[in-house]
């Protein structure tokens, strides 16, 4: 196919470069899942990541993950973490290339008190979505939006409780199980507490940048080490959809990989009322028209892209005004930290990045392009195959020419911190062909030692993922667990 030619001739050129998303190995190179100032303080609206690609066991059908709730202790009871009910929480799709949804799937939960003399979230073990024990069950609708047709798709769907321990929830997978819920059309939902899949060095990159297999080469130099998953042990709380590929695009059928009609932008929200009133009694009631209050596609961006004094503002905008912050992502303020950090690198170019403007904004023509409206988006090839079972793609993704893969859409087990670490450090070098001659994509330079080995020594997740849908690995229990494991498990 076209798609294969051109990008497999660009394999450490055009990818190398394009999953530099802006990351470096600052404290940008990671996602802490608190982006912004204002949305730090509202974990329950905090989208954390978002997750596109072709479902490997349904080939027809795209899955779309997105979690909410940064860094859940599992033992944080009594008021275990859970979706608000005051928010609205919304995945959406960009079929056109305009940087506006033209698809949303909007979830709204509601939360029952069964007991409320009690401060138990469970009065005894819970062995069923319905057990009259989960003293806090909570439901959600999941309405499909178009811009000319509103229809509820589920009512009253359950989400599994939390994983609190052996004796409350002696049988999780089976509730987890139990949550996957079929609607009309051959759609799938998931919606309940996970295991967080992002995996990253979150202690070392946000103490002055460090990665610690290359301590040494730090400008405040550590003796080497291996790399420590700072999210292990912590979950999240996951919705998932799982969608046929048709009543995504834009005419309602299936592309081939070189059809710009096959290429869909997707990102997730969270909104509020504008109004809340807080009475005497601690009661509050919400008012209003929704407002946007968090907006995440590709990860990292709001984190390290955007300056402090616009994160607020990127937050409540429209993907389709990403126009406003293009500056941000041709001068990239991580890039300047990366050279002088790492003095040992090849400095890499830090402005006038049309690369990284073009492979996070527009897309790469051939691959996954979707017009020249810049706007943040997970934007997938919705025909390219899936090139293995989930957890199983090669963890560089694109930049190892494993084309399913990021920033081809995103899957569970991508690793873009390295992806973008390796990337960021690969300056203009000689040009291949017009089109990266056009954007001033590196070529060559991409596999230069030490660039092309860089990383924070993690390399997958703490847990395996599952085979089918939803995909993400059962959350870790409050009763046994570990926080900071070692790359390879806890």
């Amino acid at each position: 196919m076209r798609y294969i030619a051109l990008v497999g001739a660009l394999l450490t050129a055009v990818l190398a470069a394009a999953l530099m998303r802006g990351g470096g190995p600052d404290e940008g190179v990671a996602s802490s899942h608190r982006e912004a100032p204002v949305i730090s303080e509202d974990p329950t609206a905090d989208n954390t990541d978002v997750y596109a690609f072709v479902s490997p066991d349904r080939p027809d059908t795209v899955t779309i993950v997105a979690n909410y709730i940064p860094l859940e202790e599992p033992a944080g009871g009594p008021n275990f973490n859970q979706f608000a009910d005051d928010v609205l929480y919304e995945l959406k799709v960009d079929n056109n290339g305009d940087g506006r949804e033209d698809v949303s799937y909007q979830f709204e939960f509601t939360t029952q008190t069964r007991n409320g003399d009690t401060f138990l979230y469970n009065t005894g073990p819970i062995t069923s979505l319905s057990d009259p024990d989960f003293n806090r069950p909570q439901t959600y609708k999941v309405t499909r939006v178009t811009r000319n047709q509103k229809t509820v798709l589920g009512r009253n769907l359950q989400s599994p409780p939390v994983n609190i321990g052996p004796r409350s929830n002696p049988d999780y997978g089976s509730l987890m199980r139990a949550a996957v819920k079929s609607l009309p059309g051959g759609v799938k939902a998931f919606a309940g507490q996970a295991d967080d899949p992002f995996y990253v060095d979150l202690g070392s990159v946000f103490d002055l940048a460090g990665l610690r297999p290359f301590n040494p080469a730090h400008i405040i130099p550590l003796d080497a080490e291996d790399g420590v998953d700072g999210v292990g042990g912590y979950n999240t709380h996951t919705i998932a959809l799982q969608v046929p590929i048709k009543q995504l695009t834009r005419d309602g059928k299936l592309h081939n990989a070189d059809d710009r009609a096959a290429v869909i932008g997707v990102y997730a929200t969270a909104s509020r009322q504008k109004v809340q009133v807080i009475d005497n009694n601690g009661r509050r009631r919400d008012s209003g028209d929704w407002v946007q209050v968090s907006r995440l596609a590709e990860p990292l961006i709001n984190e390290v892209v955007i300056p402090l004094r616009k994160k607020d503002r990127w937050n409540a905008s429209d993907p389709s005004n990403d126009a406003d912050f293009a500056s941000h992502y041709t001068s990239p303020e991580v890039t300047r930290l990366a050279n002088a950090l790492y003095p040992v690198l090849d400095n890499a170019p830090e402005n006038g990045r049309g690369d990284i403007a073009a492979i996070l904004l527009t897309g790469v023509p051939g691959l996954n392009f979707t017009g020249p409206t810049q706007a943040d988006l997970i934007r997938l090839n919705t025909g390219i195959p899936p090139s293995a079972p989930v957890g199983q793609g090669n963890r560089l993704g694109v930049l190892s020419g494993d084309f399913a893969g990021f920033p081809n859409g995103r899957r569970l087990e991508d690793d873009v911190t390295d992806i973008e670490l390796r990337a960021l450090t690969c300056g203009y070098g000689p040009t291949v062909g017009p089109l990266i001659e056009n954007l001033g994509f590196c070529a060559g330079n991409a596999n230069r030692s030490p660039n092309n080995q860089l990383g924070d020594g993690v390399d997958a997740n703490d847990r395996p993922f599952q085979t089918v849908f939803p995909y993400v690995a059962a959350p870790h229990q409050g009763y046994d667990h570990a926080h900071h494991g070692l790359m390879g498990g806890l």
